[in-house]
This record gives structure tokens, sequence and C-alpha cells, in this order.
């Protein structure tokens, strides 16, 4: 399918609620996802308004496991084709049948709202990269099959920006998810500098041990971060300014975290002025068009793989039907060729 025809599959309306869910949610991926083509940038939208709405109804903690059981009826009738009412799943809807989003990445998605709300605790990092590769690599992957990547090296890379944007996110809400009576820092980190997580929820804990467990974790996320730049060489000219700005502005934010002494009260954020300044440092830089080409973190191999054989499906299926439309044009001229013969014969 053309990718002009792809952006006319969303109404006004639905495209409209999407940009003001985007706007309204995450001015980060708001700034960033400007510098994408048009098509690209609907997509993203859609796929991002889905992923907000979903994650909101988990996060309002009203319907308990019942919000797990709608998410997923809803994600069934998505791909069952059924008629949806809400515009988020509409929107959604039509970016998975038009750019061929395997199933598996929303249901792992959904997989890690589950967790949330099951309360599951992350003892290590590789506990932590489980939960970040659902709620966040997901994103990135689906993000890459829209952009058009079809190489798996590129899928692995973008789930790595992934896994270093959640891990930022984690270090940004420290104090505010404690305050809920949530701790994502790796318990075991935790244990090791001599916090305790009772004391961490209570808000008594020793920040400057905090402190030291939230930098070791940007340390982390900073390795995704220079993993998954090395991807962009994977994707399609015209949407690489748009992730390496995404990827500067939320790497920044990291820097944010540590100005501010990595205070559990108070929230990092990049300013307007920044984020441009990110933008423009992001188009202005070189970029090595060199793809990182080592295996997917283990905590996201199932999703690479997901997006891998999606693709081999894909293309299998499009040359299926350009074999059966070249067999239909030989057919039509046989049969002109057969009409032309009797002709003549009379």
């Amino acid at each position: 399918m053309p990718l002009h025809s792809r952006v006319k599959l969303l109404s006004e309306e639905d495209r409209a609620l999407c940009d003001a869910a985007i706007f309204s949610g995450s001015k980060s991926f708001d700034a960033a996802s400007r510098l994408l083509p048009r098509d690209v940038r609907t997509a993203s939208r859609a796929l991002y308004a889905f992923c907000r709405a979903s994650d909101d109804l988990v996060d309002e903690g009203r319907m308990g496991r019942a919000s797990i059981v709608q998410l997923r009826s809803r994600l069934n009738a998505i791909y069952g084709g059924a008629l949806l009412t809400l515009p988020c799943d509409r929107a959604f809807a039509a970016v998975a049948h038009a750019y061929d989003i395997p199933k598996a990445l929303p249901d792992a998605l959904i997989e890690g709202f589950e967790w949330d709300e099951n309360g599951r605790d992350y003892h290590t990092l590789d506990d932590l990269l489980g939960y970040a590769a659902r709620v966040a690599s997901t994103v990135g992957v689906m993000m890459a099959i829209i952009m058009g990547c079809r190489d798996e090296h590129g899928f692995a890379r973008a789930a790595d920006l992934g896994l270093g944007m959640q891990l930022t996110n984690i270090a940004r809400d420290v104090g505010e998810d404690a305050g809920r009576g949530r701790i994502y820092l790796p318990l075991d980190w935790l244990r090791e500098a001599g916090v305790s997580p009772d004391d961490l929820i209570a808000g008594c804990a020793d920040e400057d041990a905090v402190a030291t467990v939230t930098a070791r974790l940007l340390a982390a996320a900073d390795g995704f971060y220079v993993k998954a730049l090395t991807g962009l060489g994977a994707l399609p000219v015209n949407c690489r300014p748009a992730i390496k700005s995404a990827a500067f502005i939320y790497r920044d934010i990291g820097r944010e975290i540590k100005t501010n002494g990595y205070s559990l009260t108070r929230r990092a954020h990049t300013s307007t002025v920044r984020k441009l300044a990110l933008i423009a440092g992001a188009t202005a830089t070189p970029l090595n068009l060199r793809v990182d080409s080592s295996a997917p973190d283990r905590s996201t191999t199932f999703l690479v793989e997901a997006a891998r054989m999606g693709r081999v499906r894909h293309e299998a299926a499009t040359e299926t039907g350009l074999a059966r439309l070249l067999e239909l044009m030989m057919t039509a001229e046989e049969r002109r060729y057969q009409a032309g013969a009797a002709r003549e014969q009379v």
C-alpha cells in the first residue's frame, strides 16, 4: 500500500484526538515527532494515543484487573476487524493493519501493564529490563515497523532505545513512584546501597544512598542509548532526525536528574528552549550509518523475533500478491492473443 494512502485511513476527528493526546501526554515525543514525514507522524501519533490511553486505564486503578481484561478484549477486536467505538482503538487499528504490526507486540505491551496491576517486584536489572521491554521497547519496535525498518539489527536497536528511555523514566520518577507505593529501582541494588524499600516508600530513606542507585540506573540507560543511536542507519533518511532528536531529548533528562541532585521531590524536565537546542544538535551532528549488529538484549529478543517474522510474512504476502497479479496479467494477455487469432481466422 503506498505511504500516502495510509494517512487517509484515519478520519480527521481521530487524527485530531491523537494529536491532542501526544501534546498533553509527552512534550518530548510531540517535539520530536514533528520532524517525521507526514504519514509516519500520523501513524506514530495514533500508536502513542492507543498506548497512552491503555496506560491511563491501568494507572487510574479504578477497574483493577478488569482493566487488563478490557484491554485484551479491545486488542482482539482491533485485530479481528470488529466495529470499534473508541477513537484511539480505531486509529491504532488503521495503523496496525496498514503497517502489518504483529499482534505479539501490543500483546506484550499489555502484559507489561498487567505486571504493574499485579504489583510485580524487580530485584535485578534483568528483572527490570523485562518490564521495560514490554512497556517501552514494544513501542520502539512498532515505531521501527511504521518507519519501514526491514533489518532485524535495526529492530534490536529500536528496542534498545525503548530500554534506555524507560530506565530514564524510572530514574526521573523514583520519588513519585515511591509515593504511590511502587518501586522500580532494582531491589537488590537498593539493599546493596543500604536502602530499605519500606523506608523509600515511607519517605524516610537516605537520599544520598538512593541517589547512588539512581545514578547506576542512568549509567545503564546510557549504554542502551549508545547502542540505539547506531540503529539510525537502518531507518529511512527522512525519519532519522526525529528519532535522533527523541534520543537526545530523553538522554538529556538524565543530565537534568543529576543537576537536580537526584532529588526525590523535584521532577526533572527539559525546557522548550533546551529541546530546540537538542533537536538542532541532533540534526547537525554527523550520523554513524554502521548499525551495531550485536544481538538484542535478552529482554527484547522475543520482540525482535516477532518483528522479523512479521516482516517475513509481509514480504511473502507481497510476493504472492505480485505473483498473482502477474499471473492474471499473463492470463488476460493470452486471452487477448487468442481472441485476436480467432478474429484473423474468421
